[in-house]
């Protein structure tokens, strides 16, 4: 992943564009930073689910964990 970079950095005293080598090599580097943070974002997106579900359910949730331990108590006992 520590490839060079294809791209320059200054002009060289005429004007500053984009060449297409740059603008294949800017394409390229954002369709691997979207591939490696794909996954983060489906984690992240779980997460806010999840905790929809719970704080819309608070006081159901609580019981169910608390139904839970006691059960694995019981188990263990």
């Amino acid at each position: 992943m520590s490839e060079a970079p294809l791209w320059s950095t200054s002009a060289y005293g005429q004007t500053a564009d984009t060449t297409p080598m740059e603008l294949a090599e800017l394409s390229r580097h954002q369709r691997q930073c979207t591939a490696l943070s794909a996954r983060l974002v489906a984690v992240q997106c779980g997460a806010l689910r999840l905790h929809g579900l719970i704080s819309c359910r608070l006081v159901t949730t609580l019981v169910l964990l608390a139904v839970l331990a006691g059960s694995g108590l019981l188990l263990v006992l």
